[in-house]
């Protein structure tokens, strides 16, 4: 095995893979993720009409090879990073003037305080307690039941994104979500095409064939061909927002007045660091919101896609190179905000590739080429429709279902009532941050107050014991850890940044 090949951590006999399948695997995780191009600039600056669409184009593509490229050769994990959804939508909100505050901050000051939550983010990776940093005390930290439930609200929060992605759940007037009418041709073809693309997948998965996320993407995309779901035009660069013109996205990107680049330097010579009308309570809480959802975004998913591998895990269910992966992470998100995009995390879509057989970093050097290439051929990896790509993620969910449901504990009601909401909150309100939180929380309510009254049954017990007999104490069951993060998801849900 080459030097090359062990900066990567590639063993083939340790990791059970072969290059062959790790490259099969980045490609996976590439095409799953590829919408994030058009989907994080269209989330900041609203559509192409913007001047900084182009230039947020390429910011995206180049924060997600940073930070996947920093996953491939420090982490050595199968994982990939990009612009994280949400996080850019609330960019895009502070940019936009609508998202409550007085004033809208420029871009170069959104971006600004993406930078701030990322070094805020890389000093908790790097402070060490006991030999531990901070982010791994707080995993430790958090109840078994909660950690065990995150990978289950992944994996059905992964597939929940490519049920909408391939219309087969759709907005309901009445009960807000429903099913797609079948009836309805034109409405229901992309949901027929990932329909057909995840029998694929599991068909082949089922006899053994290597490959077989990557085949069922491409024999969707075949088949929405003559559907009129693939668009073919979208080669010859005549869709909106995809061209052959990489040039004009570049020069955009690197100088001129709709350089996001070059917005981000704006803070520093003209624009100031926040609008006037802004307190700096407000942005401090901004700060810490974008930190907050970047952390445990970050640990569930990677506990997603990671845990209950004990190739990528130990038997806690922690990934390996726990303290590596989250340094990566906040490095890519001050690199990107630099860069001229929202906060770059590890993509739950990396699930994808590691279904598929993904081992170590080569996987992530494979998708980190494949951005690369993309800001240069876009038309090439847009052709795939989303609805494609959305049958591997819809399987990623039966495969983190199928691997992570037994490891919850439940008989005991208080694990099955927090493990429960955790699941079912990631999934409603399509935020892993919030599942996390309401689940933590609940745990650690519902664990002090039966706490308490044992306490009060103990102390009862003990007064009317007999001299010489043992009274069993309870045990406090909740870690420090845990409170902490507990009173700050507290503040994240009931203290809105705008009251500053």
């Amino acid at each position: 095995m080459n030097k090359f090949a062990k900066l990567l951590g590639y063993d083939p006999v340790e990791k059970q893979t072969s290059v062959k399948t790790e490259i099969i695997a980045g490609i996976v995780t590439f095409l799953a993720m590829a919408y994030i191009l058009t989907v994080n600039p269209n989330q900041i600056f609203g559509s192409t009409a913007n001047p900084y669409w182009s230039s947020a184009f390429i910011a995206t593509a180049l924060g997600a090879v940073i930070g996947t490229l920093l996953m491939a050769f420090l982490a050595k994990m199968p994982l990939a990073q990009a612009s994280g959804m949400g996080l850019n939508s609330m960019l895009g909100g502070l940019i936009g003037g609508w998202a409550g505050y007085a004033a809208a901050f420029t871009p170069g000051q959104a971006f600004f305080l993406v930078l701030i939550s990322g070094l805020l983010f890389l000093a908790l990776s790097l402070i060490k307690i006991k030999g531990k940093t901070f982010r791994e005390l707080v995993f430790d930290g958090m109840p078994v039941a909660v950690r065990g439930a995150i990978s289950v609200g992944i994996g059905l929060f992964i597939a929940y994104i490519g049920f909408q992605n391939a219309g087969i759940i759709v907005s309901s007037p009445y009960t807000q979500v429903e099913l797609v009418n079948f009836t309805n041709w034109d409405v229901c073809k992309p949901a027929i095409v990932a329909i057909i693309g995840l029998f694929l997948i599991a068909i082949l998965d089922k006899l053994n064939i290597k490959g077989s996320v990557i085949l069922g993407i491409l024999g969707a995309t075949i088949v929405g061909i003559p559907m009129g779901v693939t668009n073919l035009e979208t080669l010859a660069g005549k869709t909106d927002g995809v061209s052959w013109k990489f040039w004009e996205n570049f020069a955009n990107f690197f100088a001129g007045e709709n350089s996001v680049f070059c917005s981000f330097t704006s803070v520093f010579t003209g624009d100031g660091l926040m609008p006037e009308g802004i307190s700096i309570f407000t942005v401090i809480m901004i700060v810490i919101t974008m930190c907050m959802i970047d952390m445990f975004d970050t640990m569930g998913t990677i506990v997603g896609c990671c845990g209950g591998n004990p190739i990528l895990s130990d038997e806690n269910n922690k990934p390996h190179n726990y303290g590596k992966i989250m340094i990566c992470d906040a490095i890519a998100t001050c690199s990107g905000a630099v860069v001229g995009t929202s906060t770059v995390t590890t993509f739950v879509e990396s699930g994808a590739g590691v279904s598929a057989g993904g081992r170590t970093g080569l996987t992530a050097l494979t998708t980190a080429s494949l951005f690369f290439l993309a800001m240069f051929a876009m038309p090439v990896f847009a052709v795939i429709p989303g609805a494609a790509t959305a049958s591997a993620l819809i399987y990623v969910g039966v495969l983190m279902m199928k691997g992570n449901i037994k490891s919850i504990d439940f008989s005991h009601a208080i694990n099955a009532t927090s493990a429960f909401l955790t699941i079912s909150v990631m999934v409603l309100s399509y935020s892993i941050t919030k599942g996390i939180g309401v689940g933590l929380v609940s745990y650690t309510i519902m664990s002090i107050i039966c706490y308490l009254i044992d306490l009060i049954k103990y102390s009862v017990k003990k007064k009317k014991a007999s001299e010489g007999e043992e009274v069993e104490k309870p045990v406090w069951p909740v870690s420090i850890i845990a409170i902490i993060v507990t009173v700050l998801f507290l503040i994240y849900f009931f203290v809105p940044a705008t009251l500053f």
